[in-house]
Formats: structure tokens, sequence, C-alpha cells
């Protein structure tokens, strides 16, 4: 079984000095031999260290970060953290990122790196004391040979820009005393963490670190990366859930110039999602991608479902109604508070409400695609953008069986994620092509595996499909005293291990607003068939509930003629914690009345009942982070026109204000675009969408000019970011458009559906 190197403050933090001077700090497991890391952070004088942070002889600090980046910012937030403990000049830092870090520990694959994931709201919070302690030791370390150097207690020296400071004035430079740091012994406890009084670099602004690269084209995503003279790989895949190849013409394929061979690709058996090929394939080898798409086109590939195709949304829909008005279908009770059905028969007055969602993609910028080196029997070489270096490792050593020091794993930038690349098959199919018998004159050369869009929208990993149905109690004082929400969906964790009872956890979330604020509530979730596979997507499990439950408060709210804010604020009462089992809680109620506050003074929510336009506002609890959106949108013939878009956020501590608004931004353009436009559809047993004209990213109009974000000072422990504005855009938006409009939108994508009610 894989081991896992927890990090705490009695971590062992390994340091070292090399030929040239200079100082390694990296955290691991206590007598493992690390693998070593990145020529760049180490030079000819390193080795067999497993560094955060070098300090080199020529001033420069170089910083390691673990966690990939696929957009989310992380190599410029955690390098920030381990910059600010070690008071480095950050104008002269390096950041560097790193592999997957995995050694053998008694026999078992050790993971030195910690945790290795990005993504979906966890790295700053898993990082946080970690990385911090790495900065520390530098500085503990940078210090006690200063001292030895001025012959002065190191609590007479402080850090600051790259240089340590006496109490007497006199300076020395990192770079003179790394070296003679790197001999000296590490403190027999951890050292002191900086208290946030003394911070400069944590929550202030800063430039992602690859921002010049990125504006300039210079950065090397993963689609630009290459071993040697590569064949190019890409595959023609089953487009039927369980459907079979019927024909093709390899012949004509081989003849195409530039194509070397057709080899045949199915999935591995009992793997669960992700971690496999997802689908039957051929795969058309050539010498450039031309070649082979070229290759593609002439195979003529025809495929053909099975007795069981994939039925369309319609009638999955049809499913979940019948399901919600058949009282002999059981649900899982997600969570059941006091007696909804009591609370119904004595309440002043009900109002019920069903919503749908439709299937979604993630459509990332960058498709999927993976190179491979393979030395059989020896080593591999594995290039992929992705969220987790860990599950790849996990493909990888399955289907070549080598030693985890015969397995290098990298991990250059990726061009978005959204939970996409949580998810392996792309690299399980490269892994399948090189590992195939090929023809002599290309044996031994690496892969690169290449999607096209159409590949990308076909055989994704989608947002479930879902339909909700409220049923809400209230009494004389227009007061919710019953709630009772239905779910029905078919589980992104179907096949990943979740027992039967509870593949409710991908969909829903138990202690999800209002529950908690209501006394009399219940959560049922019903499972729908489907064999489109399914995974995380931004926001996952809050962003489908989200847009059903704060759309209905907002009904609630209308059906009482009352104010949508004042309503949401009396629901959240006096500020207090509730529980909340869930990564990040407690819920503090007066930290959510907050943002809600704040976001609707930001858009002048005075005007709400007397402007032209419409107000909409929604707000959510999301890993730890509060986030309101207020949004404000005109009528047009055509649909809709977006005015105005304010977000507010309360993270906690923020690492990076300038990365965090940036992901508020994007992470609320993404809701509003998707909300608007988009919808995964199947036709015979298919996907249909193929590239976007068909699946349609909101381009200028209706979109709005930008996005303005509030972020919320505070010294709480810091969360994620980049997920926590999508659930509430969504639903801001739609009471806006009621506002707007008169017309209550309960079906996405929104502009369709509100076309067909005017």
């Amino acid at each position: 079984m894989s081991g896992e190197v927890r990090l705490s403050r009695r971590r062992f933090l390994k340091f070292a000095a090399g030929t040239a001077g200079g100082l390694v700090i990296g955290i691991g497991a206590v007598g493992a031999v690390d693998r070593p890391p990145p020529l760049a952070l180490l030079g000819d004088a390193w080795a067999q260290v497993g560094p955060y942070l070098r300090i080199a002889a020529d001033g420069r600090i170089f910083i390691g970060v673990r966690d990939p980046d696929n957009g989310e910012g992380t190599s410029t937030s955690l390098a920030r953290i381990i910059a600010e403990e070690i008071d480095a000049d950050w104008t002269r830092v390096i950041v560097e990122p790193l592999g997957l870090g995995v050694t053998v520990g008694n026999g078992e694959p050790k993971f030195i790196y910690g945790r290795q994931r990005s993504g979906d709201a966890t790295s700053i919070p898993a990082a946080w004391a970690d990385l911090r302690q790495a900065g520390a030791l530098g500085r503990w370390l940078i210090l006690q040979a200063a001292a030895r150097r001025l012959g002065v207690p190191a609590e007479q020296l402080r850090g600051e820009n790259g240089m340590v400071i006496a109490t007497d004035g006199r300076r020395l430079s990192y770079a003179d005393l790394a070296s003679a740091a790197a001999g000296i012994d590490a403190p027999a406890t951890p050292p002191p963490l900086k208290s946030p009084d003394r911070y400069r670099l944590i929550g202030q602004p800063a430039g992602d670190v690859d921002a010049r690269a990125v504006v300039t084209g210079t950065l090397r995503y993963a689609f630009d990366e290459s071993i040697g003279d590569p064949v190019i790989a890409v595959l023609a895949r089953c487009p039927y859930p369980g459907g079979t190849l019927d024909s093709a013409d390899r012949e004509a394929a081989k003849k195409v110039e530039g194509v070397y061979a057709i080899l045949d690709i199915a999935p591995e058996p009992n793997q669960p999602p992700g971690m496999t090929a997802q689908a039957p394939a051929l795969a058309v080898l050539a010498r450039d991608t031309w070649s082979a798409l070229r290759g593609r086109e002439a195979l003529k590939a025809r495929w053909k479902a099975d007795a069981n195709p994939e039925p369309a949304a319609s009638a999955l829909e049809q499913q979940a109604v019948q399901a919600f008005d058949d009282e002999s279908v059981t649900p899982s009770i997600v969570r059941n508070d006091g007696d909804v059905a009591t609370a119904r028969k004595k309440a002043a007055r009900a109002l019920e409400a069903t919503y749908f969602q439709p299937w979604i993609a993630h459509a990332t910028a960058e498709t999927p695609n993976c190179v491979v080196r393979l030395d059989p029997g020896n080593s591999v070489t594995v290039i992929a953008a992705t969220q987790v270096p860990r599950q790849v490792y996990t493909v990888v050593q399955r289907m070549t069986g080598l030693r985890p020091d015969q397995i290098d794993i990298q991990v250059p930038r990726g061009g978005g994620a959204f939970g996409r690349r949580l998810e392996q098959d792309y690299v399980a199919e490269a892994m399948a092509v090189a590992l195939a018998k090929k023809p002599d004159e290309i044996r031994n050369r690496p892969v690169k595996l290449l999607w096209t869009r159409d590949d990308d929208l076909a055989r994704d990993y989608y947002r479930p499909l879902a339909v909700h149905r409220f049923n809400a109690s209230l009494d004389r004082k227009k007061q919710i005293v019953g709630w009772h929400q239905r779910m029905a969906s078919p589980s992104a964790a179907t096949g990943r291990g979740a027992p039967d009872n509870r593949l409710w956890q991908s969909e829903v979330v138990p202690d999800a607003l209002p529950a908690g604020l209501v006394p009399n509530f219940r959560s049922d979730w019903y499972p729908l068939s489907s064999r489109l596979a399914r995974g995380e997507w931004r926001g996952s499990p809050n962003v489908t509930p989200t847009f059903a439950s704060e759309s209905f408060i907002d009904e609630l709210a209308h059906a009482t003629k009352t104010n949508p804010l004042d309503f949401r604020l009396a629901l959240l009462g006096d500020p207090r914690q509730l529980p909340y089992n869930g990564r990040g809680g407690p819920i503090d109620t007066g930290r959510l009345a907050n943002v809600l506050k704040l976001a609707a003074d930001k858009l002048d929510w005075s005007r709400w009942l007397r402007s032209e336009n419409g107000l909409g506002i929604a707000c959510a609890y999301v890993f730890g982070a509060y986030v309101a959106h207020a949004i404000e949108v005109a009528p047009t013939d055509e649909g809709i026109d977006i005015r105005r878009v304010v977000c507010v956020a309360d993270v906690g501590r923020a690492i990076n204000p300038l990365g965090l608004e940036a992901q508020l931004q994007g992470a609320t353009v993404d809701a509003l675009s998707t909300a608007l436009n988009l919808a995964i559809t199947v036709k015979d047993g298919k996907v249909q969408q193929t590239g976007f004209r068909d699946y349609p990213i909101a381009a200028t109009q209706p979109m709005p000019y930008e996005v303005e974000t509030v972020v919320v000072p505070s010294t709480a422990s810091p969360a994620g970011a980049s997920v926590v504005a999508v659930p509430s855009a969504a639903p801001a938006l739609a009471n806006a458009v009621f506002r707007a409009t008169a017309v209550r939108v309960r079906r996405l994508p929104l502009l369709r559906e509100l076309a067909r009610l005017r």
C-alpha cells in the first residue's frame, strides 16, 4: 500500500550544502533517500535532496512549488508563503515547478513532498503550515550563520529582503551566509514562525510569476513540451458509452503520407474512472500532427452502440420527476432534522419548485495531452499537465511495473483544469500507445498524445445533469419552518470506491445552507442511471445545489413580498457558528451576512425596488470561504445585457490579493458563461457537441465589461479560492433576470430558457 509523508511542525526538514556554496531545504521522509529535483533548483552542486528552497551562492533564491499550476496561481501564492518566512527579496526569487516527489521506503513508494494536488481550493490551506515551516527553518539557519560571523546572539538579528541586519546596523547578504548555514545542525524543535504583524509579502498584491511569459507567448505549457523527436498519436475513440468498433479502413489510413501505424487501444478492466482509457479507440501514429489527423480521417472508423445506449437528458429528467412523485421509491437521506411533513401540515403557506440543470463539460483552453518516453524495463518519463501527479504515478506504475526511482513524472503548467485534470485517462492512453508493439522505425521513439477539441467535448468527465425539487413551509411571520429538498443526478462518485449509500457525496453537501437555519429540514438524493463519464467540475459538489437553493430562496422572498436581501439576512439570523462536517467548517453566519451586505452596498441595493433594471443577489459557503454575488441586468430584445457584477469574498487571510481577485473574476465569468449558454446533449446514444460553435463559451455580449471584486480583510486561516466564486454567480444572475423580466428561469442554460418563456 502506498505511503504518504504527513507533514507537521515535527516533520524532519532536510538541508544540505554543495561544493559551490549555498543552502537547500526540503521536506522529506526521515531515513528516505529523496529523488533529485529539477536541475534549475540545484545546479551542478546539488544532488539527492528534496527541496522547497535553495539559496544560491550568487544571491538568487530558488523556490520549488509542489502543487501543479493550471491557472490557479499556486506557483505564486505557495512560493510567497516560503519567501515570507525566510524574508526573501522577492525580486530575486525564481520559482520552479516540482514534478512528483516519490521514492522508496521499506519497499513502498513514499511521496516526499506530501500532498500534491491543485484546483479544488485546497492548495493554500494544505500548505499553510508546511511551507511556512520550511521557510522558517531557512531563516533560522541563516540567522545562526550570521550570529557566528558577527559574534552576536541570533536574537539580535533580523532578516529583510535577503539580508541579515544586526541591531548595530551591520549587514550580511544571504548569498554570503548560505554555505555556512548549510553546515549548521538543525534545531531540536521547529523554529518559530513569523508573527502576522511582520508580514511583508503575505497580504500584498503580486503578479503571477509566469505572467510575462503568458502574455508574450513564451511560457511552455504541457502542449508545448516534447522529448527528442516524438511520434505523434491521435485517437479515434468510440463515441458510444459501452460501444464497440464496427469497421475501419486501416489500410487507407496507413497510405496517408507520414502515418506509421494504427494501434488498437482498449480500457483496462476493473479500473476506476479516470485511471484508464475511457473508451475503445484506434490510435494513429504519425510523424506530425497533420499527418496523424489526416490518417484518422482516412480510417473512416464506424462504431456501434450496445443494447443499452445512453438516454437523452429529457429521459433522465422524466425519471427524476417520476421518482420524486413515487412514494415507493426510497432515496438516500442526506440529512433529516425535525419533521418536514408535520411542518408542512401546520404551515400558513407552502411553496414548491423544480429546477433542471444540464450536463456540463470542462472545455479547458488546453486540451488533454501527454508525452511518454519509455525505456522498457529501465525507466519511463511522463510529461503531463495534471492536478494530481500521484494519480499519474499510480497509472504509470500499474502499467509498467517499474519502481518509483524508475518513474519520472514532470508537471508543466497547464492551460486550465477545472477538475478535468483530476482524471488521468489521457495518461493511460499515452502509456498504452508507448507500451504497444510498434514498427521498428518508431519502436524506441517517445510518444506525444494529442486531443482535439471534438475529442475533448465528446469524451469528457462531465458535471452531472441534475434535477431538484423543493418544498418550503412558511409560518405567518413569513419565516421558513420547513424545507424539503430532493435532488436526482447520476453520481460522479460511481465506481470510485464510495459505498452505494454514500454516492450522494459528489452531488450534495449535507450541511450546506439552509441546513441548520431551518428547524425542519430534509435533504434526499435519488440516483439516476447514466453511462456518460462523470467527474468533478469547478465548485463541485456545491455548484449545482446552490443554483437551485439560492434561486428558490429568491422565490420565497418574492412570494412573501420581501426584499431578497432582507429575507436572506433574516434567515441567517444573529451571528453564530453552525456545525459543518465538511471541509472548512464550522459556518460563521456573521461572515456570510457580511459578504451579502457588502455586495449589496457595492451594487447600491437601495435601487432594488425602483430600478428599471433587475438586481439579483445570492451567496454561498464553499470550503471555508464566504462569497456573495450581486448582479444587475437589463432586458433586451435578444435577451439580457449584464450591466454590473459584484463579487465579495471572505477567504480568510489572503496570501496574494491580486491573484485572489483574478480567481474570483475568472470563476465568476466561467459560472456566468456556463449558466447562460452551455449544455452537453445526447442524441442517439452519443454526445452531440463537437466544438465551440455548438458549445458556445460566452463572448462579449451579454457578458459584463468587468467583474468588480471586494476581498474582505481577515486574519482567519486562509481558505482556497479557485472555485469559491462559482456557486453563487448563476443564481444571482437568474434572480436578477427574474426582477428584470418577471420570468423565473428554473432550467439552464438561461438564455435558451428565457427565449422559450418570454
